[in-house]
């Protein structure tokens, strides 16, 4: 990993230290917290890659866009690039893969795990803990010999199958996150890229109805039925997804950031917060960077 970027929060580029130019590393979590200072082993931080912790021991913690997430054996977590993060707390002993995203072969079946709205957590069963053990034991192996045979192109092709294949078998995992899965049925996955290209200039349902070719009563539909909410609720979640980036990921002010996400006023982008979030712009910002309310405007 290469740390770059400002202000609030670290970024980090994917470079490998093994094998330069390899798309894809293969590394125990507690070498990983080995090559981090203190400081940046505990810092909020995002990623330009794709990173797949695969719990093996151990207890502790992991935030991912804003939510905890409790880590014990078993447990498998997924982060896509763009999302914000803290590492595990506690002593978590994992298997880390990290790999960009042009790295894994383009399997339909793993497109809605690697997309922007993939799950991020499960527990894996009992029955299946051996079987992804050993995938990962072999995409191990494959990743030393792309490692010290760095002219072996047969390898690193092998490299690539081997974690399509394990991200396939994470794909067939029941996730255990709170809510329902992103799921793959195409009129839906429509909604969710033109949310995604949409969210900071219209929070208004008919207008992506019209763009995905539905009525607003059928988006509503076809969100309730692939997600447990309605097209609203799921345009302000993505919308309040933002905000809560921007106001730990920079230091605009809170009007600032509400007027790039399409809010004309500032006190409605307040007001839209405070009932999404649960607190003002300013005390969410405060309490994640562990300041004092006065260190920051907002």
């Amino acid at each position: 990993m290469v740390k770059s970027g400002q202000a609030s929060v670290a970024q980090f580029g994917f470079s490998n230290p093994d094998r330069a130019q390899l798309g894809i590393e293969v590394v125990e979590y507690a070498a990983l917290r080995g090559r981090l200072s203190a400081t940046m082993a505990t810092a909020v931080h995002r990623t330009d890659f794709h990173q797949l912790f695969v719990v093996t021991g151990g207890a502790g913690a992991m935030t991912i866009d804003f939510v905890e997430h409790d880590c014990a054996a078993g447990t498998l977590l997924h982060v896509t690039p763009g999302r914000i993060l803290r590492l595990p707390r506690g002593q978590v002993d994992a298997h880390l893969i990290l790999f960009a995203p042009s790295f894994p072969p383009r399997l339909e079946g793993t497109q809605p795990l690697l997309g922007p709205f993939g799950p991020t957590i499960w527990t894996v069963p009992d029955p299946d803990r051996r079987s992804l053990q050993l995938a990962v034991e072999e995409l191990e192996t494959e990743y030393l010999r792309a490692v010290t045979e760095p002219d072996s192109p047969l390898t690193v092709e092998l490299l690539r199958q081997l974690l399509g294949a394990l991200l396939l078998r994470v794909r067939r995992l029941p996730s255990t996150e709170d809510g329902p899965t992103a799921p793959s049925a195409e009129p839906f996955r429509r909604f969710q890229h033109e949310l995604e290209r949409s969210f900071s200039t219209t929070r208004n349902t008919a207008d992506y109805a019209a763009r995905i070719g539905y009525s607003p009563r059928s988006l509503n539909r076809l969100c309730q039925a692939a997600a447990g909410q309605n097209a609203k609720a799921l345009i302000d979640a993505r919308v309040t997804l933002e905000a809560k980036r921007l106001l730990v990921h920079t230091t605009l002010p809170a009007a600032t950031i509400g007027h790039r996400l399409g809010f004309t006023e500032a006190t409605n982008f307040t007001k839209f917060f405070l009932r999404e979030a649960g607190t003002t712009p300013r005390a969410f910002r405060d309490r994640e960077h562990g300041t004092d309310p006065e260190a920051l405007s907002s």
